[in-house]
């Protein structure tokens, strides 16, 4: 037993002494391939066993002969050994160097496209984040692209809508300014008009900025939808008899929602007013509010005739007005935006879909917690 104890001693100070140079060799070196660190791991290993049968040579052996035998026998599995771990290196670092080229995609703002080939599970794994990081990267330079579109228009459109009431309200302050209106009161009526119009677009821009820097701050409050409803109804009566359209409100469910009040009369009187001035004079708007599966769902059912199928997409964006003349009352084109950004602070969502002879807008509602 002894002896055994010794034998094993003499073997694993070998050994540790092998696994010591190694380890200094390959932190001298680990800046280098891949390859070479493989090479030096498999030396290292061929080293250690033959550190430690050289180590115990006297008491394992008795003749020359046989330690000879064993030292080629060791030297033969060094040659394979070595020869396997450059081989094994060589392919990881041909994998590695197809992933680095491929990656390079991102910095010319393509998407990702995985070497061929099989690689090992962890390279094929890093593929696979790459392909996911890629899908996000391009999600998120075309929504920047949307964005920017968007920001484009609307700066193009607020400096159209600014311009022509300012432009009215300057020939109409002069014309009174020097005695030449021949109606001084309707131009005085007409000016409250183009001031009114004016401060509800910096308004709408003031909302807007608020939703988009995540300041919109809610005061929820359990709200019946039945009533809810039926006050914007009643708040765009006049608007619609103004412009000769029917507003139908016959299917409005008493569902409890928790809504900041105030908030969400904005999102519905906007949507009132948009599909009351789309709608043709005689036409109809219809306002629904049922319960869903997903929650609450509030509809606004216009005459418009339909949205463009590619413009669908955009209906909801900042500045999107479609294809109508940048006129009144086409607005500046920040209601629907407003609306999606109102919703969405509810944690719910706002769509539009084509229905025959107009279009929806559909708003869905988490219910109130019973």
């Amino acid at each position: 037993m002894r002896d055994l104890l010794l034998i094993a001693l003499f073997a694993f100070l070998g050994a540790v002494a092998a696994g010591l140079l190694g380890a200094g060799v390959l932190w001298l070196i680990r800046r280098r391939s891949l390859t070479t660190s493989l090479a030096v791991v498999a030396a290292v290993a061929v080293t250690a066993m033959l550190a430690g049968t050289l180590s115990v040579a006297r008491a394992m052996f008795l003749s020359t002969h046989d330690l000879t035998v064993v030292t080629m026998v060791v030297a033969m599995a060094a040659v394979v050994s070595l020869a396997t771990a450059l081989l094994l290196g060589r392919w990881v670092v041909a994998g590695s160097r197809a992933l680095t080229a491929a990656a390079r995609s991102f910095g010319d703002g393509g998407h990702f496209a995985a070497p061929h080939g099989s690689a090992n599970a962890e390279l094929a794994e890093l593929s696979r984040e790459l392909a996911s990081t890629s899908a996000k990267l391009a999600t998120s330079r075309d929504r920047e692209r949307a964005l920017e579109t968007s920001r484009r228009e609307l700066v193009a459109w607020i400096s159209h809508d600014l311009r022509t009431p300012l432009a009215g309200l300057r020939a109409m302050s002069e014309a009174l300014e020097d005695g030449v209106a021949a109606d001084p009161q309707r131009y005085l009526r007409q000016m409250r008009t183009e001031v009114e119009r004016l401060n509800d677009m910096v308004g709408d821009l003031f909302e807007l900025s608020r939703i988009h820097a995540g300041a919109l701050a809610l005061s929820p409050s359990r709200i019946s939808m039945y009533d809810l409803v039926g006050d914007a109804l009643a708040g765009a009566d006049a608007l619609a008899r103004e412009h000769g359209v029917w507003l139908i409100g016959d299917r409005i469910e008493p569902v409890p929602v928790e809504v900041d009040g105030k908030e969400m009369s904005r999102v519905l009187s906007n949507l009132l007013v948009n599909a009351i001035r789309r709608t043709p004079s005689d036409g109809t708007v219809a306002v629904a509010a049922e319960r869903s599966p997903d929650g609450v769902v509030v509809s606004v059912t216009d005459g418009c005739g339909g949205i463009p199928d590619d413009d669908l997409p955009r209906v909801f964006d900042t500045g999107w007005r479609g294809t109508h003349a940048r006129t009144p009352p086409a607005g500046a084109g920040l209601g629907l935006a407003i609306v999606r950004g109102i919703v969405e602070a509810h944690r719910g969502q706002a769509a539009v879909r084509n229905v025959p002879g107009g279009c929806r807008f559909e708003v869905t509602l988490p219910l109130a917690e019973a």
